[in-house]
């Protein structure tokens, strides 16, 4: 029996997301209409970590006392849920890592495009993928001659929930040759000119967009209605195209490992955390939250919202229902990949001690779950009584229209 010097946690002072729905969605819910699909997240996230989905029922063998322990919902917009999803896909993708130096590219869209894209979320966002995969495919096969590899993740927030829509790219520094025969190395200290990366991905994408309009495939509703005739979108593009776009490109990785242990803090990363939450006033129905000011030296501020206006901006990074949000491409794509990356160790070098997974890196690979520490007596001596199944099933609530 093992018991800690402090045994009672202390408590996180500000409130979760979960609580912070409960206080604002019911009036929310009066004057907006949500999708159900929306309805399905905001629900699974009020009731996460509550007895109406059941849990865990402990007894204390050394103090005697009860313990419950509330089960998470594992949605994947959940803040409270994502940690050991995270952890999970990083043992997964461990096992792909080649001892090469690795780029971080960000592919950005300009911020004209927002109402379209909110529209059309599914189409736009898989343009968005394709259109930053085919840019660094193509600067592969055309300069470096060789098939990269590309690990691609979607995100649509910012420290403050707005909309910046992009793409943050891991990319290989090299690939296998056209043939599989060799493999071309690319430059150590930077991969392609962002310059002309960024006219290649602006190039692809307005291409991609022209072709879904002309197909008849995109959606203008509500004030977006103009812009579903010709002339009114081709004018939409070249004000999106009057300025030059965004493709960001970091310093190369000190090694593969820090890849991973890099994007694993991206790749199940929510909108907002609640660590970030401040402070719930359900009088005055608004939520204090902590950001990051980036223009400001990424000094941390803190923002208050009106709960109706943080909800509308929840809802904006809310993804389309069995959405992938994770992609592999190029010689990391599913298919034939044991086979290419075969290939590719037999004609790199052994991995030298120094690239073998360092602190952090293991720090975030799962562990086997820590013994059950009691709260009220900090013993390691909780028993499970029982299994304790959900209260009810959640279903959408049906707002009041009349």
């Amino acid at each position: 029996m093992v018991c800690q010097d402090a045994p009672v946690p202390a408590r996180r002072p500000g409130p979760t997301l979960g609580q912070v729905l409960r206080a604002g969605l019911p009036a929310y819910a009066r004057t907006h209409r949500l999708p159900a699909h929306h309805w399905k997240v905001f629900n699974a996230l009020q009731a996460c970590h509550t007895p109406l989905l059941g849990g865990h029922q402990y007894q204390c063998a050394h103090c005697q006392r009860a313990h419950f322990a509330p089960h998470g919902c594992g949605n994947r917009h959940c803040p409270g849920c994502q940690g050991i999803n995270s952890r999970r896909w990083l043992a997964a993708q461990a096992e792909v890592l080649l001892p090469i130096p690795y780029f971080h590219l960000v592919f950005t869209l300009p911020h004209q495009l927002n109402r379209l894209i909110q529209q059309n979320q599914p189409a736009l966002y898989n343009l968005l993928f394709a259109s930053a995969a085919q840019t660094l495919r193509s600067f592969g096969r055309n300069h470096l001659h060789a098939q990269l590899g590309v690990t691609a993740v979607l995100h649509t927030w910012s420290q403050t929930l707005r909309d910046p829509y992009h793409i943050h790219g891991i990319v290989s520094g090299g690939g296998l040759s056209r043939e599989g025969r060799g493999w071309v190395a690319s430059h150590g200290r930077y991969l392609f000119s962002v310059q002309a990366l960024s006219t290649v991905f602006r190039a692809k994408f307005c291409a991609g967009l022209r072709r879904l309009y002309a197909g008849g495939q995109l959606q203008f509703h509500g004030q977006l209605q103009p812009w579903g005739r010709k002339r009114h979108f081709q004018a939409l593009l070249r004000e999106a195209t009057r300025q030059r776009w965004v493709v960001y490109s970091k310093r190369p990785f000190a090694g593969p490992q820090q890849v991973l242990a890099y994007l694993s803090r991206y790749t199940h990363r929510v909108g907002i955390s609640n660590r970030r939450l401040l402070a719930l006033d359900t009088t005055e129905q608004t939520i204090a939250f902590d950001y990051k000011d980036y223009a400001d030296g990424a000094r941390h501020k803190t923002m208050r919202l009106p709960l109706a206006e943080f909800i509308r901006r929840l809802r904006l990074h809310v993804l389309p229902p069995r959405f992938v949000k994770i992609r592999p491409y190029g010689l990391l794509a599913n298919r034939g990949r044991q086979v290419r990356l075969q290939q590719a160790r037999a004609l790199l070098p052994a991995p030298s001690p120094v690239g073998q997974p360092g602190p952090e890196f293991t720090r975030l690979l799962p562990s086997p779950p820590p013994l059950p520490i009691c709260p009220h007596c900090g013993c390691a001596a909780l028993v499970l009584v029982r299994v304790v199944p959900p209260l009810r099933l959640v279903a959408p609530p049906i707002p009041d229209t009349s």
